[in-house]
């Protein structure tokens, strides 16, 4: 009687965990600037030079933000540089881009954004496991000069416990 062979068990990278997101910017400003109220991922309509060079990292979101129009949601101000390869089918770095998210996502968002206050800004901008560019937005409110101290002196105060916990 012959044994049969076993099919072998194919390997992956990461066994049972999500495979790392390849982060390509992220608004460290706003989490200073701004109290994130809620957060929700869309996607983006982006042309070939675009993606390309997002995938070298050329992208920057410091005087990025999200405006409404017509029932869509626009990223304005983003810079995605150029893609040195594209020629000169090459794409306009700052031009506005859509954002996709689904209608009852856009309801919720949208119709909490026109209230006073509130704005909707790119927190930041990656490639999911299967390739295919997000962005994180969210609702938030501007904090006054006081609210910046007082997170800058609690973030002061956790880093102080954490140094003695690790020493003592």
């Amino acid at each position: 009687m012959a044994k049969k062979k076993q099919p072998k068990a194919k390997k992956t990278a990461a066994k049972g965990k999500e495979p790392a997101l390849k982060m390509v910017s992220e608004n460290r400003k706003a989490r200073h600037k701004y109290e994130i109220l809620d957060s929700i991922e869309c996607g983006m309509m982006l042309i070939g030079s675009e993606v390309k060079s997002m995938r070298e990292g050329k992208l920057s979101l410091d005087e990025a933000h999200i405006r409404i129009k017509d029932q869509e949601l626009w990223l304005i101000g983003a810079d995605v540089g150029h893609y040195n390869n594209a020629g000169s089918w090459n794409h306009d770095p700052r031009r506005p881009r859509k954002l996709l998210v689904h209608q009852r996502e856009f309801d919720k968002f949208a119709g909490r954004a026109l209230e006073r206050g509130l704005t909707l800004v790119p927190l930041r901008v990656y490639f999911n496991n299967r390739g295919i560019a997000k962005c994180v937005m969210a609702l938030v409110r501007g904090k006054k000069l006081h609210d910046k101290r007082e997170s800058i002196k609690k973030r002061e105060t956790d880093r102080g416990l954490q140094r003695a916990m690790r020493r003592g």
